[in-house]
């Protein structure tokens, strides 16, 4: 990330405001500008070469003759030299599991013959779902935004631009949970992008009707003046003020350098201040409601909650009642700031003496509108889904932007040209009028630095999803997304369009504005001229934030996002990639955007349970991939199989990870005879397994650290998470109810300043209770072998010997996967990780005592 040292100064800024892309300019010594060429994510490395290169030769003999649109994206293939032998040993381990397989049916020979039966159809499975996860991996496509041909076609040199408009949504549910400040600055990050403020607004749903989230963001408005010139003025990165400010990288010299420090040192007394002002919302409003209540006390009013003007909030009462309690409230839709057009979003708050000189840098916002659906208990509001589709309904009412990019609430935009990028892949005349959405990786901030449980999942970012890029796109994975409007309206791209389509009131509601706006977004119109606020505007506004709104008609099935499924992004995305759309994936040097990961084992594992348990939810729904999805392409097909189906490998990973218990009866057990044989090719085929994910690290660009966590943490969760999403689908299956939608939070540890303390909390659930018992039964079989290995030495064969060995592979590497477990366990001691390697030896030394003297006192009385 851009240090405030390289923030500053030299580069040039266009007459509106815009910047040079700071990816591409990068200030001397003497603070003057000098443009390199950077390498996106290393296209041009060693592993990738450019794959376009004729059709950029076709479009630059032609010019622009042909009136098509540029080429605005670089497209990267895997070369020859790591694509061939990456794909040879993909099929080389497919034979190698067949005959695996074959030899186990036809050496059918095992101390437990119903354990053995078990465990074939075990390795059938295994097999079967790493071939779904591996077969749409076939053919890795990089896609890199080019945004200098961007700004040649559609930034104009009298300073206006060309660039469609974006609609940004910003989803909240919980105000504790979801702290406010991230929130926050997820809306700062968003206001101070660099994309022309009257072609961009944001719309923040807030599912608990909360006055504070309202009055933090007038405060955003008021703060936002100051900090988005201050970051179009000097360059900044990352444009949320609380991950900027807290970078430690002191600001060196240059041209400028004295006016910048002065500029930061006061926007940072600023920032301070409002995140005072955030802090104490609370007792303001509680302060001021008691005052207006208080002069109603006599005439019996329930306790309001009331605004800054003196107005009853319509939505949640601190004080609750029936019709204002958290889940029953009214609808609300407030512009905080207006479009730019109407000059109406100049901070009255700010005087002459809190201006900067910010040169030709104008005060101006984008857009931004506080939404609230209406919340009654009589019907299902869907969750995030229906939020999502809330929004999307008021923003087709105030900007009807051509595209719509949503982020959850403790998302920022990290990289200012983020927007810009995925503009790119949209516009391209390649590709672009086809592509329903373009989806970024999840980057994360706040992770420890050995990433202990899998957060960063850069297995899953970096290699499944880049791959995907080569078949119809990546699926939708719920925030950093931008999609086309009409997509989303469900309507089929241009390939399988009808010429003329008339929206219908059965399909998207009786809103006639609503409807209207749908028509002009089909011919990709943009309003033009803003509504006026008056009371007609304010009874369509209520009307489609209704909670009774999507009944009767196709929002949430065919319209929107959809509905009835726990994970609602994954089901849209295969709704959309049905009707023959395509996606792309955009990769930057520079990370798109980061957020907030839960770094609590608990809650990471409520997260888990609640995305494989909406995976499973699709694939018994009539989204099954096997049957949906008409114009799905059979990769692609694949790929949405392996999404919905990969928690039922816990089952036999669970049977797997109890078979240590074999060490604790007196008899010799195998699953398979001959048993060193069986071991062997076990060991070759998981070796193999290694080796393709070896070249998934070089082709990637992930490391062996997050492949290992990645490992890590799949045991983990199929000895957790994962059997609990298959419990709750049996439930749902046998009585109608679905996964609970529980908020994850986010809320870190109070009275404490260790950034990672919540990674030390362990907070214990029944989901736990499995993982412990393999922990603890792998751990008492090594002791109890080295009992055994004691008593039985002298008397034991080399096959026994042999067998023996092996066997403590095995525990040892179930031990070695649950590492990151046993770690949480021990708390706070964990941060020294030394203690359990110096805990565990000594915990099998114990239990091999323990075996010893049972041994001699009761040999005689019973085996063991």
């Amino acid at each position: 990330m851009t240090s405030p040292a390289l923030s500053t100064g030299g580069a040039a800024v266009m007459e509106d405001g815009g910047l040079i892309d700071p990816l591409l300019a990068a200030p001397d010594g003497n603070g003057a500008t000098k443009t390199t060429k950077t390498k996106e994510c290393g296209a041009e490395g060693k592993y990738w070469v450019a794959a376009d290169e004729a059709e950029r030769r076709a479009v630059t003999e032609c010019g622009a003759e042909d009136g098509r649109r540029p080429l605005l994206f670089r497209t990267y293939k895997l070369r020859g030299a790591i694509l061939h032998p990456y794909r040879a040993l993909i099929f080389v381990r497919l034979v190698a599991v067949l005959l695996f397989f074959i030899w186990r049916i036809r050496n059918n020979k095992s101390n437990i013959m119903w354990f053995w039966a078990m465990s074939v159809v075990g390795d059938a499975w295994f097999g079967f779902s790493w071939l779904l996860n591996q077969l749409p991996k076939f053919n890795p496509i990089k896609s890199i935004p080019d945004l200098d041909a961007l700004r040649r076609y559609y930034d104009l040199p009298d300073g206006t631009s060309k660039l469609p408009s974006i609609d940004v949504f910003v989803t909240t549910a919980d105000p504790i949970d979801e702290p406010i400040l991230y929130t926050m600055n997820s809306i700062l990050s968003i206001l101070a992008t660099d994309y022309p403020i009257d072609r961009l607004a944001c719309y923040v749903s807030d599912d608990s009707g909360s006055l504070i989230l309202y009055e933090a963001l007038v405060e955003v408005a008021k703060f936002a003046m100051l900090w988005a010139p201050f970051c179009h003025k000097h360059f900044i990165e990352p444009r949320a003020p609380e991950r900027y400010f807290e970078m430690e990288a002191q600001p060196q010299g240059g041209r400028a350098m004295q006016e910048f420090l002065n500029d930061y040192k006061r926007v940072q007394m600023e920032y301070e201040e409002f995140k005072v002002r955030l802090g104490n919302l609370s007792d303001t409003i509680h302060k001021r409601s008691d005052v207006y209540n208080s002069m109603r006390t006599s005439e019996g009013d329930a306790q309001a909650t009331w605004m800054e003007n003196g107005m009853q909030w319509p939505g949640t009462w601190m004080d609750p009642t029936e019709n204002h309690r958290k889940g029953h409230h009214k609808g609300i839709v407030k512009v905080v700031l207006d479009q730019p057009s109407r000059g109406h979003n100049h901070s009255p708050q700010v005087g002459d003496e809190n201006k900067f000189d910010f040169g030709v840098v104008g005060l101006c916002l984008p857009m931004l509108v506080y939404v609230s659906r209406e919340k009654n208990p009589s019907y299902d509001h869907n969750k995030k889904a229906g939020a999502l589709n809330a929004q999307l309904r008021v923003s087709a009412l105030l900007s009807n932007a051509q595209f719509i990019i949503n982020f959850d609430c403790d998302h920022y935009i990290n990289n200012s040209q983020a927007l810009r990028a995925a503009v790119c892949l949209m516009l391209d005349q390649r590709k672009g009028d086809n592509t329903a959405f373009v989806q970024f990786p999840q980057r994360f901030d706040n992770v420890d630095p050995t990433d202990r449980y899998g957060n960063h999942n850069r297995v899953f970012f970096d290699g499944t999803m880049l791959a995907l890029n080569g078949l119809q796109g990546p699926s939708y994975l719920g925030t950093g997304c931008m999609f086309r409007r009409i997509a989303l309206y469900g309507i089929d791209p241009p390939h399988y369009r009808q010429d003329k389509i008339t929206p219908e009131s059965s399909k998207y509601g009786k809103s006639t504005p609503l409807i209207d706006s749908i028509s002009k977004a089909m011919r990709e119109e943009m309003l033009t001229t803003q509504p006026p606020f008056d009371d007609t505007f304010v009874t369509d506004t209520k009307m489609i934030v209704a909670a009774s709104y999507d009944k009767g008609t196709d929002w949430g099935k065919g319209v929107g996002y959809i509905y009835d499924i726990a994970t609602e992004d994954i089901v849209t995305g295969f709704r959309i990639h049905g009707k023959g759309w395509s996606s792309m994936y955009c990769t930057m040097q520079h990370d798109a955007f980061c957020g907030t990961a839960p770094i609590n084992l608990t809650e990471r594992l409520h997260q888990i349970v609640r995305w494989s348990g909406g995976s499973l939810e699709m694939f018994f729904s009539h989204n099954n991939p096997l049957i949906g999805g008409q114009r799905l392409q059979l990769l692609q097909r694949v790929s949405y199989l392996n999404m919905t189906v990969y928690p039922v490998t816990s089952l036999f990973i669970l049977l797997y990870s109890l078979c240590p218990v074999m060490w604790l009866v007196p008899d010799e057990i195998h699953i398979q005879r001959p048993f060193t044989r069986y071991v062997v090719y076990l060991l070759i085929i998981i070796l193999m397994i290694h080796m393709i994910g070896w070249l998934e690290i070089k082709w990637a660009r992930f490391t062996w650290l997050d492949y290992w966590r990645n490992e890590q943490f799949f045991m983990i969760g199929s000895t957790s998470a994962y059997p609990i999403a298959l419990f709750h689908m049996a439930k749902k299956l046998l009585t109608k109810k679905g996964i609970h939608f529980r908020v994850t939070s986010k809320q870190m540890t109070a009275n404490t300043n260790d950034k990672f303390a919540d990674l030390y909390e362990m907070r214990w659930t029944s989901m736990l209770i499995p993982t412990v018992f393999v922990l603890v039964a792998n751990v008492g079989a090594v002791g109890v072998a080295m009992g055994k290995a004691l008593v039985y030495m002298g008397v034991w064969t080399v096959s026994e010997k042999t067998h023996a060995a092996l066997g403590l592979l095995f525990n040892v590497w179930i031990m070695v996967l649950l590492y990151p477990f046993a770690l949480a366990i021990m708390g706070r001691w964990a941060k020294r990780p030394i203690i359990l390697l110096v805990l565990l030896p000594a915990v099998f030394v114990i239990v091999g005592v323990i075996y010893v003297a049972l041994h001699i006192l009761l040999a005689n009385v019973i085996p063991i």
